[in-house]
């Protein structure tokens, strides 16, 4: 889908504690740094629709399983993908997406390397109803 983009991230496994990288400057999608901040997510729920007008997301989990939808309102498409540190990848969301996203396994954290800083006037949301997508 035109406006995502799906990076393998590398993990380095330790004895006393493991590394897992999420963005450099010189990666592809990489567009500025406004904020960084993690989410969680129980399992089940689901958060979403929200569509940004102005902010790139770059969305990493490093503990748990999320499911991720993505949708494209102008040609009605939608782009799903599970991250979790079995599939360990970043996903690049710029502007004008919807975006949805559900916890799958009992404990669920998702960071987000943003490249503006919030503003709560920068977002739209719509109810899940809204979109039709059987989850």
């Amino acid at each position: 889908m035109d406006g995502i983009i799906l990076t393998p991230l590398k993990q380095i496994h330790n004895l006393k504690g493991d590394i897992f990288h999420a963005m450099k400057k010189s990666d592809i999608g990489y567009d500025g740094y406004g904020e960084a901040y993690f989410s969680t997510i129980k399992t089940g729920d689901i958060k979403g629709w929200k569509k940004h007008t102005k902010m790139t997301l770059n969305l990493v989990v490093p503990l748990g399983e999320v499911e991720f939808v993505v949708y494209n309102e102008n040609n009605k498409e939608f782009f799903n993908v599970v991250l979790s540190q079995n599939n360990y990848q970043r996903l690049t969301i710029k502007p004008g997406l919807w975006l949805s996203f559900r916890g799958i396994d009992q404990y669920n954290m998702l960071l987000n390397l943003a490249n503006i800083e919030h503003d709560s006037h920068e977002a739209i949301n719509k109810e899940l109803k809204e979109i039709d997508y059987e989850w």
